[in-house]
């Protein structure tokens, strides 16, 4: 009898396991949610699909991965090193190791030629967001079609296109992924009488929404905003309960600002008092909600104004009637209200620049999360007028779709912004022509592409309106140097003793004179150039790479070959690098050491016939005949032929 018992036992603890695995995924199951569900993924492809069409651009796409060490260098054979350095540095002020890792990896499996799986990953982790969004709206006891506004919104909204149409933004899309997958869940901790699976998953998702971006700091508020809609009694307990969340957001909070204050951007609008910040802060706010609802503009970069204008200061005035009809909504239960308000002021609160940290007042993709709380109580409170004149149900759900399809129609333009630099810079330059940044990047992607008399005219722009800063001078300088007609090149000089009369102590700037210097065949002054930025910047590899060129036009080949070793220490997968090591250890009579740095060269690149040439000539100076020959013969398949004279050697 007692047998039975137990078997019986068993049974039954089984079944009910079966049945909460069956309980977890349900939603996802029921195909009644998918009517939902598929419109809002195939309606927000649509919406984004431009983007498949747009390349990268040099606002942060080149220093987050162009110019990122960490993402450059990663192969199959050191990821997990690279790796290793991602999570422990930040980029441009940033601590965002995550979305840097996903960058590692798609350069690792597509590079750089193809940009379209890169927006497209952005593309469908937006989507993934949204569904996760009309998940956790279902899960707050949300009709069908309020779930459903509140996820349209979120979706196809003007402001979400710099979050998914910039590469550099797939922290948006991705720490909202894990943030609402974290939220998710810990209403199904509470929901599900606590199971402590989904309390794993909290710290689990809010653990990678943190490393995404520091934005997920504000997480446990966001918990108790949701505490308030689910009738949760608000005090203390409830702050007490959500310390560890607290303690996460603080440890990654102190990390995110150390890393800002290292790279200087937290000073980057020191103009402005701690006191007049605030008032930015509170017209920031306002600007906000207003674009929420008539999103004009929607630029990439928001300048500070040269001088504060009165309409900041008296923003300031909106404060107290924000408070009070916040106050009046929480006394009269207006429980919508409260939420969508908390919501979006905990979540916008900390971006409302004021520590002044970056270039702009305002970004669009600081709405990502925020507006959750806004488009809450519009879609909300359109439910309930639906519901309460059922006779005008059917114009109220024509309104209401005629205004999806507005921003629907605004965000699909807005996407072509970003085509490339030149759409990108030419907007913002179509409201703000005194932006600096604006025509120097603009004019950057005019010079890679080859048109130097339009990125003449950018530069000479900014030099105009800030002559003061020395980039431009640098910038347009290289414009002169890389001409073909000689008369040029006094002017590249003239830009970078002027650029470097601003910055004395530029490493770069010191290489840059040296190279003109060169150039123009004076050797000596090249030189001492090049080692003065040595000097000031022993870090600077490209000094050094320049100054062996200078040694090896002065048959020094040892100092030559010095400098060499110190530049691959910082740039190790070069191959051309590697032939120019070896080549300089055959002349100075240590074949044997050169074959390692041609087999180098050859790994790197193996098409290059001039490498194999000279591994050539290496095997035959060690007496390896055969291996000589055939490292002659791989040459000339690759269509180098080499000297004659050499050939006949090994015959």
């Amino acid at each position: 009898m007692s047998t039975k018992r137990k078997i019986k036992g068993k049974t039954k603890k089984k079944s009910k396991k079966l049945v909460s695995n069956s309980f977890q995924f349900k939603f996802w199951r029921d195909f009644s949610n998918w009517k939902f569900l598929l419109p809002i993924a195939l309606l927000t492809f649509t919406v984004f699909s431009p983007s498949l069409e747009n390349g990268f651009v040099n606002w942060d796409d080149d220093r987050n991965f162009f110019e990122n060490k960490n993402v450059m260098d990663v192969r199959a054979e050191n990821i997990g090193t690279q790796l290793g350095k991602i999570f422990s540095s930040g980029v441009i002020g940033n601590y965002n190791p995550l979305p840097i890792a996903t960058f590692a990896f798609e350069k690792l499996f597509f590079g750089f030629e193809n940009p379209m799986p890169w927006h497209l990953n952005n593309i469908l982790l937006h989507i993934l967001c949204a569904l996760l969004l009309f998940r956790l709206m279902k899960l707050l006891k949300l009709s069908n079609l309020a779930a459903l506004g509140i996820t349209l919104l979120f979706a196809v909204h003007p402001l979400r296109v710099e979050s998914v149409a910039w590469i550099t933004e797939r922290k948006d899309v991705l720490f909202g992924a894990f943030y609402l997958g974290a939220l998710i869940n810990y209403v199904k901790y509470h929901q599900s009488k606590k199971q402590k699976k989904y309390l794993i998953w909290v710290f689990v998702l809010f653990s990678l929404s943190l490393i995404s971006k520091i934005q997920a700091v504000t997480l446990p508020l966001s918990m108790l905003a949701i505490d308030y809609w689910r009738n949760r009694k608000i005090g203390w307990s409830l702050i007490i309960e959500k310390i560890p969340y607290f303690a996460m957001s603080l440890a990654i909070g102190i990390i995110g600002i150390l890393v800002l204050k290292d790279q200087g951007s937290l000073e980057s609008n020191a103009t402005y008092s701690l006191f007049q910040r605030f008032f930015i802060g509170s017209y920031s706010y306002l600007i906000y909600l207003v674009k929420s609802i008539v999103p004009y503009e929607t630029l990439p970069l928001y300048p500070y104004p040269e001088t504060m204008p009165w309409y900041m200061y008296a923003s300031m005035a909106l404060v107290p009637v924000y408070f009070y009809g916040f106050y009046y909504a929480w006394k009269k239960r207006y429980k919508a209200v409260v939420f969508g308000l908390a919501f979006f002021t905990f979540n916008i609160f900390f971006l409302l620049q004021i520590l002044g940290a970056g270039q702009g007042f305002l970004a669009d993709r600081f709405t990502y999360i925020a507006f959750i709380g806004l488009f809450f109580i519009t879609a909300y409170y359109f439910d309930q007028v639906s519901i309460k004149f059922p006779k005008y149900r059917n114009i109220f759900l024509g309104f209401g779709a005629a205004i999806i399809l507005g921003y629907s129609f605004l965000s699909f333009q807005q996407n072509k912004i970003w085509k490339d630099s030149d759409t990108l810079w030419s907007h913002v330059l179509k409201y703000h022509r005194n932006i600096t940044v604006a025509w120097n990047n603009r004019a950057n992607f005019y010079r890679d592409q080859g048109e130097i008399p339009k990125a003449l005219n950018d530069y000479s722009e900014v030099i105009r309106l800030a002559p003061e800063k020395s980039g431009a001078y640098n910038s347009r300088g290289k414009l002169y140097f890389n001409s073909s007609n000689r008369r040029d090149w006094p002017l590249a000089q003239s830009d970078y003793k002027k650029a470097l009369s601003i910055e004395p102590h530029n490493a770069e700037y010191m290489t840059n004179l040296g190279a003109i210097h060169a150039k123009m065949g004076d050797q000596t002054n090249a030189l001492r150039y090049f080692s003065n930025a040595i000097t000031t910047n022993p870090d600077h590899a490209v000094a050094y790479l320049n100054r062996s060129i200078m040694y090896q036009q002065l048959n020094r080949a040892a100092d030559a070959l010095s400098d060499i070793q110190v530049y691959l220490r910082f740039n190790p997968y070069q191959s051309d690098i590697w032939y120019e090591s070896g080549r300089l250890k055959r002349i100075l009579r240590r074949p044997s050491e050169s074959l390692g740095d041609f087999n180098k060269a050859i790994q790197y690149n193996a098409n290059k016939g001039i490498y194999y040439y000279e591994r050539s000539k290496a095997y035959y100076d060690l007496g390896n005949i055969n291996n000589a020959r055939t490292d002659m013969q791989n040459a000339r398949q690759l269509g180098y032929q080499g000297e004659a004279s050499y050939s006949e050697l090994l015959r």
